[in-house]
């Protein structure tokens, strides 16, 4: 066998103990070539391949003991056959051609001999391992160790538990890479040589042993782990630990120079583009909602985007002139614009030099017509300034630390040579809450959904403030105080609530000269008629609302007293009863329209007399509402009449009659009123 070491004992006349000179050795082919005859002597060309060692063993006068070491067969087959030649002092060689005891063959070495089954179940086993390490090498390493840390703190129970148990081995990643790769190359290299000791060296060997390596060792179970690289690599966690011990001598010290030249690992990170278009993509799978998704890119943008994106330019700004009177109209324009934050200009819009907040003026009565200068010198709001290519983060930053909720944008040009900041917009806090929740957001005093495109908001609730500025003749309680009693009975009352008599028909009750009344009292006699409002025990049909002053209020049979003072109201049980109210229709008002019927008809005149069981004096000078029991009906006739035409319209309805704007008559009658735009016209009575 090749790379062994023979000793042969050969018998002659004449051996002496430099016989090891004269013996050595020729290939077979050389004679094989003599076909008939040896044209060639064969002990002509010595070999190398079998070396006579320099010494003699066991010399005697007719045998000798040579050792003679066998080299490595220097082509690719399976055996070869020698002859032994012997040469004499004149370098002639003997030969001996008959002789078979002269032929020796040198076979190709076989360090392992196995029986055939236990070879099948190795090659089985070896192609088992061979996927698997091929399958974790794919599986454990795709899973970078940031992603099992937030396995472990978000997962299902069952991902954190596998998370939990790869996580320790995943972390030491180049050791585990080196003794997953020297496991597979080990195992893939001896099911070669096992698969060529089978079928030997040729083709049929080759294809099969490619074949079934790549099919059954890299493709099927990197294709499994790929996608259930948590489960196989937690399942198989022991036999990967058993591989590194196995494996340490070799893959340890190459790990580490491996750690000391690329680094720890880090695991996949995304920047904020890679984490955006990550979004984007997984968006269909990821199961967030569209409001969430645009939160968070929402978020992810906020540095990229700069102020002049997003704020308000100014030619769209509600500003207001320094120089400018706190007013009915001023203090109107302020509230029908609905901001909170208004700033102040001098001369020319773009020199913002102070701000206004809305609540600065809740002690401001338009009556005395204040200047702006005075507010804004009290408060003293500090302008906030930013410039245009300031990044959104930052301006939340200083929203946060609360110096303002509304900055002025500035940006810096060139006027003849010199830089100056220009004023170029303002920008809010929700502005930029907008921006990060990527999505507008509208209160009940917006205008505009959007301040860039200037969509209008379709369903806004406008408040007319100028009803409430009437002439001094036409009412005489000032817009102010109009105001505040016809929001106090609509919101506070509920005989008095929009669901049944519309705000358009209160107001003009309101309005009404007869409704608002004052009432001077006599000094030197308190106890005088005038003083009362209500007695004890006596009728009374109207209702009254305190605007100004104070009253005294005696109840009980033991005479309590107390005072109260504005916006406390009383006899409101003197209108009409609101159950009857509730089962008016659109066919009762018609034929009082029509003069047919009475209004005593819908509201009985037969249901009892109010009768007040409390007394109410002036103690001070009053401004007060009395309303009376018919105002109150025919003012709830009207809105009731206003709100049914428009859903149910007879045909033979005079058109004076379909839309009527005000419905409050004097008392002990009922009368229809139409508004001609330059007063109100009395049209059937």
């Amino acid at each position: 066998m090749e790379e062994s070491r023979i000793q042969l004992r050969i018998y002659g006349q004449g051996i002496h103990e430099r016989i090891w000179k004269m013996v050595y050795f020729a290939e077979m082919s050389a004679l094989e070539t003599a076909a008939g005859g040896p044209r060639k002597d064969p002990c002509s060309e010595k070999t190398s391949d079998l070396v006579v060692e320099p010494y003699s063993l066991d010399v005697r006068d007719t045998s000798a003991v040579l050792s003679v070491m066998v080299q490595t067969l220097r082509k690719n087959i399976r055996y070869k056959s020698y002859m032994m030649c012997l040469g004499n002092s004149s370098r002639q060689a003997q030969r001996w051609l008959k002789n078979p005891d002269l032929f020796l063959r040198v076979v190709e070495g076989k360090t392992l001999e196995l029986p055939f089954w236990l070879e099948i179940i190795l090659i089985f086993f070896f192609l088992g391992l061979s996927g698997m390490f091929s399958g974790l090498n794919l599986g454990l390493m795709s899973l970078d160790p940031m992603e099992l840390r937030i396995v472990q703190n978000c997962g299902t129970p069952k991902e954190t538990k596998y998370a939990t148990m790869i996580e320790p081995t995943r972390r030491k990643g180049n050791y585990l890479l080196c003794s997953l790769l020297l496991g597979n190359v080990l195992v893939n290299a001896s099911l070669t040589i096992l698969i060529d000791h089978i079928l030997g060296e040729n083709l049929v060997a080759i294809v099969i042993s490619t074949f079934a390596i790549v099919l059954f060792g890299e493709i099927i179970p990197q294709a499994l782990c790929s996608r259930h690289s948590l489960a196989v690599g937690a399942n198989t966690i022991f036999i990967t630990r058993f591989v590194m011990l196995l494996t340490f001598p070799l893959s340890y010290p190459i790990s580490k120079i491996l750690d000391y030249m690329l680094g720890k690992e880090m695991g996949t990170m995304y920047n904020r583009e890679k984490l955006m278009e990550m979004l984007r993509l997984t968006e269909p799978y990821s199961g967030l909602l569209k409001e969430e998704m645009n939160i968070i890119q929402g978020a992810l943008e906020l540095r990229t985007k700069t102020v002049e994106c997003v704020m308000t330019p100014l030619h769209d700004c509600f500003l207001l002139n320094s120089d400018a009177i706190l007013d009915f109209n001023t203090m109107t324009d302020i509230m029908e614009s609905g901001y909170t934050r208004i700033p102040i200009y001098e001369k020319e819009r773009p020199n913002i030099v102070d701000m206004l907040y809305v609540k600065d003026l809740a002690f401001v009565d338009p009556d005395d017509c204040t200047p702006l200068k005075i507010i804004t010198k009290f408060y003293n709001h500090p302008v906030h300034y930013v410039f245009h290519n300031t990044t959104l983060d930052a301006v939340l930053e200083e929203f946060k630390k609360g110096k303002s909720h509304l900055a002025v944008v500035q940006k810096m040009t060139e006027v003849e040579q010199d830089r100056v900041c220009e004023v170029v917009g303002v920008i809010t806090l929700e502005d930029v809450i907008e921006e990060i929740i990527n999505s507008e957001i509208l209160d009940e005093s917006d205008i505009y959904t959007d301040n860039r495109t200037r969509k209008r908001v379709t369903s806004s609730r406008k408040w007319d403030f100028s009803a409430f500025k009437g002439n001094d003749s036409e009412s005489k309680l000032s817009p102010q105080l109009l105001l505040a009693a016809h929001r106090f009975l609509s919101t506070e009352i509920l005989h008095f609530c929009p669901s049944l008599i519309s705000e358009k028909y209160l107001l003009r009750l309101l309005k009404h000269r007869d409704v608002t009344c004052e009432l001077k009292l006599d000094e030197g006699n308190k106890d005088a008629p005038g003083n009362y409002l209500y007695e004890r025990s006596k009728p009374a049909d109207y209702f009254i609302l305190i605007l100004q002053g104070m009253v005294e209020v005696e109840v009980c049979k033991e005479n309590m007293k107390f005072q109260n003072g504005p916006f406390s109201y009383y006899g409101m049980s003197s209108m009409a009863c609101l159950s009857s109210v509730n089962r008016i229709s659109f066919e009762h008002v018609m034929p009082i329209l029509s003069g047919n019927i009475s209004t005593n008809q819908v509201f009985p005149s037969t249901s009892p007399q109010y009768v007040a069981d409390f007394t109410v004096r002036a103690v001070t000078d009053l401004l007060y509402l009395k309303i009376t029991r018919t105002q109150y009906q025919n003012c709830l006739m009207a809105s009731l009449v206003d709100s049914n035409t428009s859903e149910n319209q007879p045909s033979e309805t005079p058109s004076i009659l379909r839309k009527p704007d005000l419905l409050i008559p004097s008392q002990g009658s009922v009368g229809v009123f139409q508004a001609n735009g330059q007063g109100e016209k009395s049209v059937s009575k």
